[in-house]
């Protein structure tokens, strides 16, 4: 039968079947092999934890090893600096003198500082000297000027500001051997201040401007205070009304015939005359400018009074600016303009025998100090040749 089969063929069928049945589910891990890897990662991290920080440290110590060349090169640097200076003061050193010529070069200099403080002390004495000479022939040309101010232009205030002046020198010499010299410079103020002082620039100015008031005066036209005459007696005889009284009251207009009058008519001036006659009391008044500023009291009036006579004789009176000019001529006619100055002279005498004095004092003083100086054998000498 061709359908059965024999044992030892069935074998080999049952032998495959394990070969080509379906597989079977994974075995799951064991606990163990969790371990071992989970200690794996646990060595793997701390190994590179290991190298980060010995990288770490490999660089630390690279820049540290950096700045500790840096800092021996500085070192090296400021090592050669300290040796070129030894080097350079060991040279100067070297050149430096030795020890006796230092002494003898210090010794030098100390004669030298005494010598120069001698010879300052002595210039201070000769500049001081001759400071206080200036000083004091300042003082007397401040007299000298103001007893010349008062002489030639009689100049109070001039003159006592100068005497001022030369007592303030006087005061700034701090001795007491100048009480008499500022004692007839403290009289000689008081005299200034007392001196009665007039105000002759004012007078002046006042001068001046009358004489363009002057320049300005003008003649009024005559006319006749009288209300009568022989033409107004004719017109009043008619009516007042016919042409005859009209033409005579017109015509007495121009023409007037008084037979009673007895002023003298002064002729008008115009033109030429005019100029004239202005010119002439304009020098008048001129001429009283240049007496009030120098004190010339004739001089002063004469003139007013011929400025005063030109006007009277050749404008008339009844004009307001002739009238009121004539005024201030009288006003001014009594003014004073001189004045009586005090005498400086015994204040020059006083300063310039203070001066004197104090010369004579100073030679006595450089005298004996020439005579001091000179030498022990040469004192006989000069001592048996005095008086």
């Amino acid at each position: 039968m061709s359908e059965a089969t024999n044992p030892e063929e069935q074998q080999p069928s049952a032998a495959e079947a394990p070969a080509v049945a379906p597989p079977s589910p994974t075995a799951e891990p064991s606990p163990r092999g969790n371990r071992l890897v989970l200690l794996a990662l646990l060595l793997g991290a701390a190994g590179v934890a290991v190298g980060g920080w010995s990288l770490w440290q490999m660089r630390s110590l690279e820049a540290r090893d950096q700045l500790q060349l840096a800092q021996l090169d500085a070192a090296r640097v400021q090592t050669e600096t300290l040796t070129q200076r030894t080097r350079e003061i060991d040279v100067r050193l070297q050149q430096l003198p030795a020890a006796d010529e230092l002494d003898a070069r210090r010794r030098l200099i100390a004669q030298l500082q005494g010598d120069q403080q001698l010879l300052n002390q002595r210039l201070e004495t000769v500049l001081g000297a001759s400071r206080q000479d200036w000083r004091l022939a300042e003082a007397e040309h401040l007299l000298r000027l103001a007893s010349l101010r008062l002489s030639a232009l009689q100049d109070i205030d001039s003159a006592e500001a100068l005497v001022q002046g030369a007592d303030e020198i006087l005061r700034g010499q701090d001795d007491p051997a100048a009480f008499a010299a500022r004692e007839q410079l403290a009289k000689s103020l008081e005299a200034l201040r007392a001196t009665v002082n007039p105000d002759r620039t004012g007078l002046f100015l006042q001068l001046a401007a009358l004489r363009e008031q002057a320049a300005q005066l003008h003649a009024l036209t005559p006319t006749f205070a009288s209300a009568g005459g022989v033409l107004s007696d004719l017109a009043a005889k008619g009516d007042g009304s016919s042409w005859w009284a009209e033409w005579l009251e017109t015509l007495s207009q121009y023409f007037r015939i008084d037979f009673s009058a007895d002023q003298n008519i002064r002729p008008l001036l115009a033109g030429q005359s005019l100029t004239q006659v202005r010119l002439a009391l304009s020098l008048a008044l001129e001429q009283a400018q240049w007496a009030a500023l120098h004190g010339q009291t004739p001089v002063y009036r004469q003139a007013l009074v011929q400025a005063r006579e030109v006007l009277d004789a050749h404008f008339d009176l009844e004009n307001p600016s002739s009238r009121a000019l004539r005024a201030r001529f009288e006003e001014l006619l009594e003014q004073p303009v001189e004045v009586v100055a005090p005498d400086l002279s015994a204040a020059l005498n006083a300063v310039q025998a203070y001066i004197q004095r104090k010369q004579s004092a100073r030679e006595r003083v450089e005298s004996a100090a020439a005579l001091s100086e000179l030498p022990v054998e040469a004192a006989p000498n000069v001592e048996e040749t005095g008086p």
